[in-house]
């Protein structure tokens, strides 16, 4: 399992192309190949499911970063040819009239290939930034998942101290002890659900994360609802499909 954990991190996203991925494309148009089924099979297939997802969308946004940073490339070339033609201009200024006509020329060249290295290096920045992010988001993927997996398979009993509990002070403290990389903000509530649907639950954590597990754990859980908020918002979302409400005695 270490070396298999190696191998994805280790993984050269930068060799992917686009036969690679017309050849992932059919399992992602899959119909089962969701998180939900992964889930349902085991933790690990669901974040390994998520990290070819993820491979698939470095591959985009890769592909667009690669021809601008050529392009970048050969403007800082045009630039240094640019300098060197207005170089030699200046030199002759004094022996031809038309050469001063030519050194203008090269200057307002060289101005415009500046104008463009000065809004292409910003971006440059930018885009190493987000593929510095993005590499280190997917050392962290296997260990969020496991997280997230972790939390809809074993919190739904437990009150919100627990809860904490669970996701600090074990299980972050076991994947520290074994060195293996994490999100230290990890947030359960925006990581499994949209904040429009998080707007449909209760206010407070802990019914947050209840309504979460709730809705993506495959299996039914039993509610203890001393409050009836929960029975409140079952009745809720369920009148879109025709829940029937009935009494047992």
């Amino acid at each position: 399992i270490a070396g298999f954990m190696n191998s994805l991190q280790q993984f050269q996203k930068d060799k992917i192309n686009e036969e690679i991925v017309e050849l992932l494309q059919v399992y992602l148009d899959m119909e089962d190949y969701t998180m939900e089924n992964a889930k349902k099979v085991c933790g690990n297939v669901a974040g390994l499911l998520a990290w070819t997802r993820a491979m698939v969308t470095f591959f985009g946004i890769n592909k667009e970063v690669v021809p601008l940073k050529a392009n970048l490339a050969i403007q800082e070339s045009r630039l240094r040819a640019a300098n060197n033609e207005l170089s030699k201009a200046k030199a002759q200024l004094a022996e031809k009239q038309d050469l001063l006509d030519d050194a203008e020329m090269c200057k307002k060249k060289m101005q415009t290939a500046s104008a463009l290295i000065d809004g292409l290096s910003g971006e440059k920045f930018r885009w190493t930034e987000q593929s510095k992010e993005f590499k280190e988001q997917i050392n962290r993927l296997v260990s969020d998942v496991l997280q997230l997996a972790g939390f809809l398979s074993y919190c739904r009993p437990f009150n919100q101290n627990f809860h904490d509990l669970l996701l600090k002070d074990i299980w972050e403290e076991e994947l520290r002890s074994n060195k293996i990389p994490f999100t230290e903000t990890l947030n359960i509530v925006s990581s499994l659900i949209s904040m429009r649907k998080v707007q449909e639950l209760p206010t407070d954590d802990l019914s947050v994360q209840n309504g979460i597990i709730v809705t993506k754990a495959s299996r039914y859980p039993v509610l203890i609802d001393p409050q009836i908020q929960g029975k409140a918002w079952i009745k809720k979302k369920g009148s879109k499909n025709t829940l029937q409400v009935s009494n047992s005695t």
